[in-house]
């Protein structure tokens, strides 16, 4: 089987077990989605919307995290991993949205990695689930996943997310990111299936018999 008939089968058990593909992490608006994906680093969705459901409510713009200043932010999201880092992150995200972007989260991946704190990954999650552009956000989970499908050699994120783009159409970027995070929670974990049980593993690799060792990013 080769790339594109892989990439046809994958689409096509995603779409049947994942016809719709809520986005996990709960937001008000473009700026809180990129708050909670900038918590998320570190941390599962999960306890990323314990905290920010005691949060949005009140503070949901980046005026009020500049108002509340860094020392504050750190109490209010304390239960989060490495949160004094996030904290500062949040405050200068924050206060620079003002100074150069009048408090609105900007559009293209250039102005948006120039944001304290945000990355490519941070930034291609926004502009796909934010502004619904393409775009291919590849974590750690994903860069596993293509790896056990033979979607990559595994050198890097940033191969990971070429291979990708280049072997699925655009059309199915923004879609095919939350399907593979949810598929890889439920059957294809980390400590299992190892590339030989899941629906997926054994439809590209119907004969494989050991486990796939994976590299990682």
């Amino acid at each position: 089987m080769n790339e594109k008939e892989k990439a046809k089968e994958i689409i096509k058990i995603l779409n049947k077990i994942y016809p719709t593909t809520p986005i996990p992490l709960k937001h008000r608006n473009k700026f809180t989605l990129l708050t909670s994906v900038l918590l998320s680093a570190q941390c599962t969705d999960l306890n990323v919307n314990n905290v920010t459901k005691n949060i949005y409510p009140k503070y949901n713009r980046p005026e009020h995290f500049v108002k509340l200043g860094r020392k504050k932010i750190e109490k209010l999201i304390k239960s989060i991993g490495i949160f004094r880092v996030k904290a500062k992150s949040i405050f200068l995200m924050s206060k620079q949205l003002l100074e150069k972007h009048q408090g609105k989260v900007p559009k293209t991946f250039e102005e948006l990695e120039k944001l304290p704190g945000v990355g490519h990954k941070t930034a291609s999650v926004v502009m796909s689930q934010g502004f619904g552009l393409p775009a291919f956000a590849v974590d750690t989970h994903i860069h596993r996943l293509a790896q056990r499908w033979g979607l990559t050699n595994g050198k890097s994120v940033v191969q990971t997310e070429k291979d990708l783009k280049r072997i699925f159409p655009k059309k199915t970027w923004n879609k095919l990111h939350l399907q593979i995070i949810y598929y890889g929670r439920e059957f294809c974990q980390a400590r299992n299936c190892y590339g030989l049980t899941c629906k997926i593993c054994t439809t590209c690799y119907p004969n494989r018999k050991n486990p796939i060792n994976i590299k990682k990013a």
